[in-house]
């Protein structure tokens, strides 16, 4: 029994190490393994995948680029047109008022009919402002209040003048026939004391007449004018609300250094 129980001779091959398939060799690392898949393109080394920067973007340094921003395009102040179409309405009110003062005055019911149950030429004497403003005041209180009005005014108007911008046509237009028309009401306060006015309109109604307040050339200047100065606010609003406050605004620029997203396919394709 005890020479059954002996083990056979080893071979000298297996001594020496017989090497096994693949597929019949356990794995090392005690896990079974399964039938290997053939790699189509052959053994590829792997390449290094780049390295990011982790610092935000943010951080990042901005371009030195100076940055433009877009601001109104003033247009250069022409004092000639300025003076020259102000000394044109000026010169237009005090020659319509002489004569009119001169025709009128001695006769103060002597009137010049323009057109029929519409427009007169008379002479009347406006010693408060527009619509008779003021007028049932004081010589003390009515002269200095429409002096220092008149000449705030004028001020106003040639400082608003030099701020023109480019495409302000009828603001260009308005400021002047407003100062003439300021100018030439406040020669006549200095000089007699109120305002020489002859232009009377008036209409006829039922049988009732109508009168507009008396007015002269300055006063048509200044209604003009100031109508004009309207249009531009109204128009440069629209214009403001088309192009929206972005236009004006700064741009905000990327970092010059930013680090580069690199997507999954990039990082397959490397």
């Amino acid at each position: 029994m005890a020479e059954d129980l002996e083990a056979p001779p080893s071979s000298p091959d297996a001594s020496e190490g017989t090497e096994l398939p693949a597929s019949e060799q356990a794995p090392s690392s005690g896990v079974a393994a399964g039938p290997s898949t053939p790699n189509p393109i052959g053994d590829v080394v792997p390449r290094a995948e780049p390295v990011l920067d982790e610092e935000p973007a943010s951080k990042a340094p901005l371009s030195k680029a100076p940055v433009s921003v877009a601001q109104p395009e003033l247009m250069k102040a022409s004092y000639v047109f300025l003076i020259v179409v102000t000394v044109v309405n000026l010169v237009a009110d005090l020659w319509t008022k002489h004569w009119a003062k001169t025709h009128f005055e001695s006769v103060r019911a002597r009137r010049v009919v323009v057109v029929e149950d519409f427009m007169n030429f008379i002479f009347a004497k406006n010693r408060g402002g527009a619509w008779g403003l003021l007028q049932d005041e004081t010589e003390a209180l009515r002269r200095p209040f429409f002096l220092i009005v008149s000449v705030a005014a004028i001020v106003f108007i040639v400082s608003l003048y030099r701020k023109l911008q480019k495409g302000q046509v009828a603001l260009k237009w308005g400021l002047p026939l407003v100062l003439g028309g300021a100018l030439g009401n406040l020669v006549d306060r200095v000089r007699y004391g109120y305002v020489v006015d002859f232009i009377d309109v008036y209409m006829t109604v039922d049988g009732k007449v109508s009168h507009w307040p008396t007015f002269n050339v300055a006063d048509i200047s200044i209604c003009v004018g100031v109508a004009l100065m309207a249009i531009d606010m109204f128009t440069s609003r629209k214009t403001t609300k088309t192009t929206g406050p972005a236009s004006s605004a700064p741009q905000r620029l990327a970092p010059v250094d930013a680090p580069l997203e690199v997507g999954g396919d990039a990082k397959k394709g490397a």
